[in-house]
């Protein structure tokens, strides 16, 4: 079975530790990094140690043994799946300066018979938590990264071999660069002069056509393009949370969304004066519509566009933090529904209250999910003078 050479897993772990977060820019000593790491994970975990203690760092790890959330979902009754530890999941956000959240699994399909009630009640409790996090985070506190440690298991689902399936998180990752950092740097560099003419233009709403889509979205006068931060490695795509009352029209995904140990695929949505009055897809509908029944959920949260010049990753990996990156003809574009993006708010985001988002149409949910699709799409924008100007097409920017 392949295994990636330690070289390769430490500058992985480089990239997370001393660049994701925060660009390594602000690092201040002794602060706490938490890594969360299942337990098919364990040679990336010691190499993630080995750089937050070169950062003169400290850190506080959860390792996740395989098959736990299981066997929690399987015999958890009604009052044990509703437990939270407030005090305990509160105190680690006070003590924690920065989160590191590595995905992998040795069994994808884990979760695919448990009910699904289940897993999205579960989703809900943490919602506080989630709150408090942001709250951190909103004061420029906090940050956090999340990234991928391929298995056996996940390649197989890909129809990969493992080590075809670690060439394309190499390629996507820039670790066969001498310096994937300096690498990093110079991909930021450039999203980030996107960004800043994205957000120059003062983009009132956008306009989506295609063969499968003819979409509107209300951007609104206090919204900025993010990008660049370095939150999910990889990152290649620009994206706002719009103001959700604008949002009308009809999409459909060519790319299959993977939730709960399960492939939801050819999902189509409807909105109707922003709410999605109309969801389809052809395998796992009804999990689609559990997802989307819970409050808020019905409705976008993220408006997202990547550029083809910048990622290297050529498959489709049944994994959302690759597959909405992934480079294809005309690249791709996704919506979420669920949860905004606070840092899309231009003001000053620690002043404001949960009143002050409701009031300026910023979506608040438990449930946030990315949906993708890789077909050709035009994006034209009306501006806040009201012209109109194409900004996105054949999967490049315009601008």
């Amino acid at each position: 079975m392949y295994t990636p050479s330690q070289e390769i897993l430490k500058k992985y772990a480089d990239v997370l530790i001393k660049f994701a977060l925060w660009w390594g820019e602000w690092i201040k000593k002794w602060d706490v990094v938490y890594l969360q790491v299942p337990e098919s994970a364990k040679l990336l975990l010691v190499e993630l140690q080995k750089s937050v203690l070169e950062a003169w760092w400290n850190y506080i790890t959860n390792y996740l043994p395989e098959w736990a959330q299981r066997i929690f979902f399987e015999m958890a009754d009604e009052e044990q799946l509703n437990y939270w530890p407030k005090n305990y999941m509160l105190e680690l956000i006070n003590t924690c300066d920065h989160f590191v959240r590595i995905e992998s699994s040795w069994d994808k399909y884990e979760l695919k018979w448990i009910d699904s009630g289940k897993l999205i009640t579960r989703q809900k409790i943490l919602k506080p938590y989630m709150e408090a996090r942001n709250k951190k985070e909103n004061e420029w506190k906090l940050t956090w990264t999340i990234a991928l440690f391929w298995t056996e298991a996940m390649a197989l689902d890909a129809g990969l071999t493992l080590e075809q399936y670690w060439w394309e998180i190499i390629k996507a990752c820039f670790l066969d660069e001498a310096d994937p950092i300096a690498k990093w740097k110079e991909i930021f560099k450039e999203a980030e002069e996107i960004r800043q003419k994205l957000n120059k233009l003062k983009i009132q709403k956008v306009k989506v056509t295609g063969k499968d889509v003819n979409l509107e979205v209300l951007i609104w006068e206090s919204r900025q393009w993010l990008g660049g931060s370095g939150r999910n490695i990889p990152s290649f795509e620009l994206f706002t949370s719009p103001d959700w009352r604008g949002t009308n029209g009809w999409i459909k995904f060519n790319q299959p969304l993977y939730r709960y140990g399960n492939k939801i695929e050819w999902i189509e949505l409807e909105f109707k004066d922003w709410i999605i009055i109309k969801s389809k897809a052809s395998s796992w509908e009804e999990l689609l519509k559990e997802m989307l029944a819970a409050e808020n959920a019905d409705k976008i949260w993220e408006f997202s566009l990547t550029d083809r010049r910048f990622s290297r990753i050529t498959k489709f990996m049944w994994e959302t933090l690759y597959d909405e990156n992934v480079w294809w003809e005309f690249w791709n574009t996704h919506i979420a529904v669920g949860a905004s993006f606070h840092e899309a708010f231009t003001g000053d985001i620690p002043a404001q209250t949960p009143g002050d988002w409701e009031r300026m149409w910023f979506n608040e949910s438990a449930i946030h999910t990315d949906i993708m699709s890789t077909t050709n799409r035009t994006v034209e924008a009306t501006l806040d003078n009201w012209e109109k100007l194409i900004i996105y097409k054949d999967g490049e920017f315009r601008i």
